[in-house]
């Protein structure tokens, strides 16, 4: 398998765009993978009603954008990426009009493509990729309404044994072997197995998202194999929020 370093975080979008032409075929290796982002879209469905603005922050190859439309109705959705190369992919399918794509990272944001107020945020496999993750947070406070939602999906195993002895597993003999397999790199899905290792424990990204002023948060789990891996975190912005964009 290829050698290399750690990868650094300010590199992980050129490792996306390297990886990009085969992230769809592996990611569909993974049976959970579509079904936990329609269900973390379905929290944002619960907070939102039809024609809602939606920011879809980290959207890759559109899956999370996808999973957007299948459980929302007829939203309005700004999607961003800081790959260039995963929305090349993205744009390749077939959208409704009310679907924009914007190459941008998510710190540098608004851009006139895609500013707020939003309704809701949805970021899936966003916050454990930023170099800075107050900051990115701060961002997308400011984006959201007052009442607005911030719907976070990411991989986190931070101080449990089982959880992470299960991820090292599955990584190392299945996702990382697969990558090779596939593409004959395997520094980004490396990259996936010590960045979930590493990133924020639950607990610790709600106190993060309580010190940045979102002062409702709520967290839950996956089911199957993925349980005490994959998380939803919700927080809500007060609907008397001044500090959003205006």
């Amino acid at each position: 398998m290829t050698a290399g370093t750690d990868l650094p975080r300010h590199a992980v979008p050129a490792a996306f765009d390297r990886a990009a032409r085969d992230y769809d075929r592996l990611v569909g290796l993974n049976p959970g993978y579509h079904a936990h982002l329609r269900s973390a879209a379905r929290v944002v469905a619960r907070t939102v009603g039809p024609g809602a603005r939606v920011l879809d922050a980290g959207c890759g190859t559109g899956a999370s954008t996808e999973a957007l439309l299948a459980t929302l109705v007829d939203p309005d959705v700004v999607a961003v990426d800081a790959s260039e190369g995963m929305l090349a992919i993205a744009r390749r399918k077939v959208w409704p009009g009310s679907v924009r794509f914007v190459h941008a990272a998510v710190d540098d944001l608004p851009v006139p493509a895609a500013s707020g107020p939003f309704d809701a945020v949805f970021a899936a496999y966003l916050l454990r990729n930023v170099v800075d993750p107050d900051a990115t947070l701060a961002t997308l406070r400011r984006l959201l309404r007052p009442g607005g939602v911030l719907v976070l999906h990411d991989y986190s195993l931070a101080e449990r044994p089982l959880p992470r002895l299960r991820w090292t597993a599955v990584c190392w003999t299945i996702v990382i072997p697969a990558a090779w397999l596939i593409s004959r790199d395997t520094r980004l899905h490396r990259y996936l197995w010590r960045s979930a290792r590493g990133f924020d424990s639950p607990e610790r990204l709600q106190r993060r998202l309580l010190a940045a002023g979102y002062p409702e948060v709520r967290h839950g789990t996956t089911s199957g194999w993925q349980r005490g891996i994959l998380h939803t975190v919700t927080a809500t912005v007060p609907p008397s929020d001044h500090r959003g964009a205006p």
